[in-house]
C-alpha cells in the first residue's frame, strides 16, 4: 500500500470476484463513495488484470489472493473475505504490502448448525436410503424404521460459534449434549 488515498469526491473501486448475495451487492452499490464491479469466476490472469485498479477486493473461497496478485495491485487497501477462512489469501504478503484482510467470523454459523442438524435428522430417519428406494419405485416402509432423537447423546467437538448454535438447536430435540 502506498499510503495514497483518493481525492475527496472520488469513488473507490470495489472488485467483487466471487458470488455474493444480491442483497450484499445492493448494499455496496448504495454507498456513494464506492464504484462496485462484480466479476465472478475470473481465471488467475483475468483476476490479476482486474485487481490492478482495485482499491478493495471482496472474495469468497474461489478467488486466490496470491503474493503475485497483491504485488500487482498498487491501489489495493483491503481484502474482504465473505466467509470465515482466509486460507485463499496470502496473509504474509498482504501484511508486508500493508493490505488489511478481513473476514466474517460467525457469518455462516447458523447455516452450518442448521446443516448439521439436517444431516443428523437425515441419518436418524434414514432419509437418503428411503429416498433411493422410492426413486427405484419401491415402498419399503418397514425397512427404514427411524430412530427418535429425544434422549439420545450428541457429542460436539468444539463449542465455538458453530458448536454453540448446534447445541442450542439440539436442545430443542431433547438431546443430551456432551462437549469436548
Amino acid at each position: 500500500m502506498t499510503g495514497q488515498f483518493e481525492l475527496p469526491g472520488a469513488r473507490l473501486r470495489v472488485l467483487v470476484t466471487d458470488h455474493l448475495a444480491q442483497r450484499g451487492i445492493d448494499l455496496l452499490q448504495a454507498s456513494p463513495g464506492l464504484a462496485v464491479d462484480v466479476r465472478n469466476a475470473l481465471d488467475a490472469a483475468a483476476l490479476l488484470a482486474e485487481c490492478r485498479t482495485a482499491d478493495a477486493l471482496i472474495v469468497r473461497s474461489a478467488s486466490r489472493v496470491t503474493a503475485e496478485l497483491l504485488r500487482a495491485s498498487p491501489r489495493l487497501k483491503v481484502v474482504g473475505r465473505a466467509g470465515v477462512g482466509v486460507d485463499n489469501v496470502d496473509l504474509e504478503a498482504a501484511t508486508a504490502g500493508g493490505v488489511v484482510v478481513m473476514n466474517t467470523p460467525g457469518g455462516n454459523a447458523i447455516s452450518a448448525a442448521e446443516h448439521t442438524l439436517s444431516m443428523l435428522l437425515g441419518l436418524a430417519k434414514n432419509i437418503p436410503q428411503a429416498t433411493a428406494s422410492m426413486k427405484e419405485g419401491k415402498w419399503e416402509k418397514g425397512r427404514f424404521l427411524s430412530t427418535e432423537l429425544s434422549g439420545k447423546v450428541l457429542g460436539i467437538i468444539g463449542l465455538g460459534r458453530i458448536g454453540s448454535e448446534v447445541a442450542k438447536r439440539a436442545k430443542a430435540f431433547n438431546l443430551r449434549i456432551l462437549v469436548h
